[in-house]
């Protein structure tokens, strides 16, 4: 208790994330600005003098668990009239001042776009300003950032893009994080050589659409890719998301040529395995198209693990449609999968679409597509026992002791060992498989 009442009496934060992975490296970059304004990070909200919640407003879930938080932070502020609470992401940039109407006891409110400005915000509410707003996109200005993180450990996030231009019907993050703009070939690769430098051994590329890429000296992603293979000393490479219209064959080529580097595991989002589905959502191919590039990309890099997302319910979905999605799985062979339900988001030409689906019809196709879907992780996972893999450690689980460390392939791998190996590639025998995880044994 006296920890917590100390806390309060310094300048403490806690946020509370939501979302996607740029969220998360959103997160990080802003306890990082923080800390350099004297804020020390606690792990919990009641220990905590400012509290900000990341925001994700890509479902609908997301949204309502922002202003239920925010709800039930009311206590502690009145406990503590000096806290201070904040809203930042995708919620505040699309709800803006209407979110102090919502949610009367939060103090200030920024868009993804300015999280740089957090500690000239702060500054302003410990100044006696209320009810700061900072949401302005800022398109004009080059992207420019530092990957700020406290402690990267063995796998670290790197920014490359930031926002989207492709205006998917269901999709509100062009109108939450804004344009495209990629950060400069020659940022990143100091940024990455910098993160070697303090012990990370993998990073994963990160943006809305990480192959549409163009550096400001003309360089794609594929260019990119190759860069950080030559240029740097980090022995991993993942990235994500990428989107199946800008995949081509000199990406594929690029991974197969650094396969040592890079990691041969594609997320590639279909959404729906309807064409029909696919048009209405403005997603620029077929399924057919879908299906040839994903077996381009498996016979250049043999071996090659894919993941995917699917939207099930989308707005006029039939069930002969939704059928076809699951016929899909069956020819592309995707390994893990991230699945939901369609939820309308504002701005969103899908939100107006007058052929809504009911919530129990989207619910039962989300249950039918797992269940399709497990069984198929399920077989393909199978193919793993007896092989060794390169696991790089991350970490080990201190109630059994068992090491976890991911596969080139992006799968989870569980095996007991020394936790003088975490940041090391090992070697490991795979001994039983699970639909998502594999369980193995140093040889």
């Amino acid at each position: 208790m006296s920890s917590a009442i100390e806390n309060l009496n310094k300048k403490s934060v806690y946020v509370s994330t939501y979302g996607c992975q740029m969220n998360k490296n959103d997160s990080e970059r802003m306890y990082s600005l923080l800390e350099m304004s004297n804020y020390v990070p606690v792990t919990t909200p009641d220990q905590a003098s400012l509290i900000i919640i990341n925001s994700c407003s890509v479902r609908e879930k997301p949204v309502h668990k922002v202003h239920s938080e925010v709800g039930r932070y009311r206590k502690l502020k009145e406990k503590n009239p000096n806290l201070k609470i904040g809203v930042a992401g995708c919620v505040a940039q699309q709800e803006k001042k209407k979110l102090f109407k919502d949610v009367p006891n939060l103090d200030f409110v920024f868009g993804p776009d300015n999280i740089d400005e957090l500690p000239s915000l702060v500054s302003q509410l410990e100044q006696g300003d209320e009810k700061v707003v900072s949401a302005r996109f800022h398109h004009q200005k080059p992207y420019q950032i530092e990957t700020l993180i406290r402690n990267p450990g063995v796998a670290s996030f790197v920014n490359i893009t930031k926002g989207c231009d492709n205006f998917c019907t269901f999709c509100v993050v062009p109108f939450t994080r804004g344009r495209e703009r990629s950060r400069s070939l020659k940022e990143l690769i100091l940024d990455i050589n910098t993160l070697v430098k303090r012990g990370v051994k993998e990073v994963t590329l990160l943006g809305q659409n990480v192959n549409s890429y163009k550096s400001n000296c003309g360089v794609n992603f594929s260019g990119l890719l190759k860069a950080v293979a030559e240029d740097t000393d980090i022995e991993r490479i993942r990235y994500t998301t990428s989107h199946p219209k800008d995949f081509d064959l000199e990406l594929a080529q690029v991974m197969q040529k650094y396969r040592e580097k890079v990691c041969d595991y594609v997320h590639l989002p279909v959404q729906s395995g309807n064409s029909e589905v696919l048009k209405r959502m403005n997603r620029g191919y077929t399924r057919e198209e879908f299906i040839d590039k994903a077996l381009m990309i498996k016979e250049t890099i043999p071996g090659v693990s894919f993941s995917s997302d699917i939207i099930v319910g989308f707005p006029g979905e039939t069930e002969e449609q939704f059928e076809e999605t699951l016929s899909l799985l069956d020819i592309v062979q995707f390994e893990s999968l991230y699945s939901f339900m369609y939820s309308p988001r504002p701005f969103t030409k899908a939100a107006k679409f007058e052929d809504q689906l009911s919530e129990k019809e989207k619910s039962a196709r989300l249950h039918r597509l797992f269940d399709y879907h497990g069984a198929i992780a399920t077989e393909l996972s199978k193919k793993y026992v007896g092989k060794t893999l390169k696991v790089l450690v991350e970490n080990q689980d201190e109630k059994t002791n068992r090491l976890i460390g991911r596969s080139t392939q992006n799968k989870a791998v569980h095996f007991l060992g020394d936790k003088a190996l975490v940041g090391q590639t090992v070697e490991v025998k795979i001994i039983q498989s699970f639909a998502q995880t594999l369980r193995g044994e140093l040889p």
